[in-house]
């Protein structure tokens, strides 16, 4: 399976386009649904029976970049990156506190490259260090140290905490919709690119 590569994942906030982050334009249709007003107006060149994909994804985009941008903010008032803090999330929950290179990259859907990048910035820092895989010779796992272990003391709480008012408001059923949708997305795209239709 192919992955991609989130060339963003050090992304800084202020490298964002601030009014693609504020609803400003936001409006509701005759069924009571979000549309983006100004992007709409963007699109009379588009034939109609397009634009209701090409919302869509604009939405997924811009719900994107705000979310990026706000763990991104999170994370660098505690010294680190969303990327770096996803990789000390995930070795905290890994048996030992330990993975392998490779299965980072797929957990977090990044490629190796990438996890390589991070956890060399997270070993200069002391926060992860590379030991060989008693399982396998040929492979290095990423360990979480207690200096990573303390980094991270309460931030998975806190980091919880942060996240649920974005959720407020939206029923059990919504969320359960929109993790589908968004999973579903991402299989096609998977599915596109393993055809060879890369994105």
């Amino acid at each position: 399976m192919k992955h991609f590569t989130m060339k963003s994942t050090d992304l800084k906030p202020s490298e964002l386009n601030p009014s693609e982050l504020k609803p400003s334009s936001f409006e509701r249709d005759e069924s009571g649904c979000y549309f983006d007003r100004r992007f709409r107006e963007g699109l009379t060149d588009v034939p109609e029976e397009a634009r209701a994909r090409i919302e869509a994804l604009a939405a997924v985009r811009v719900a994107a970049k705000g979310m990026h941008a706000h763990m991104e903010r999170w994370s660098e008032q505690h010294g680190l990156s969303e990327g770096r803090l996803q990789i000390l999330f995930r070795l905290m929950h890994a048996p030992a506190n330990s993975l392998a290179m490779a299965d980072l990259a797929n957990h977090l859907r990044v490629s190796p490259r990438n996890i390589t990048g991070l956890v060399d910035n997270l070993e200069k820092d002391g926060l992860v260090e590379r030991v060989p895989d008693p399982a396998d010779r040929r492979s290095v796992l990423a360990h979480l140290t207690e200096k990573g272990r303390e980094k991270l003391g309460n931030l998975w709480g806190e980091g919880l905490r942060r996240q649920a008012p974005l959720t407020d408001g939206f029923s059990e059923q919504e969320l359960i919709q929109l993790r589908h949708l968004c999973l579903r997305l991402v299989a096609r795209m998977n599915e596109l690119n393993e055809l060879g239709r890369n994105l």
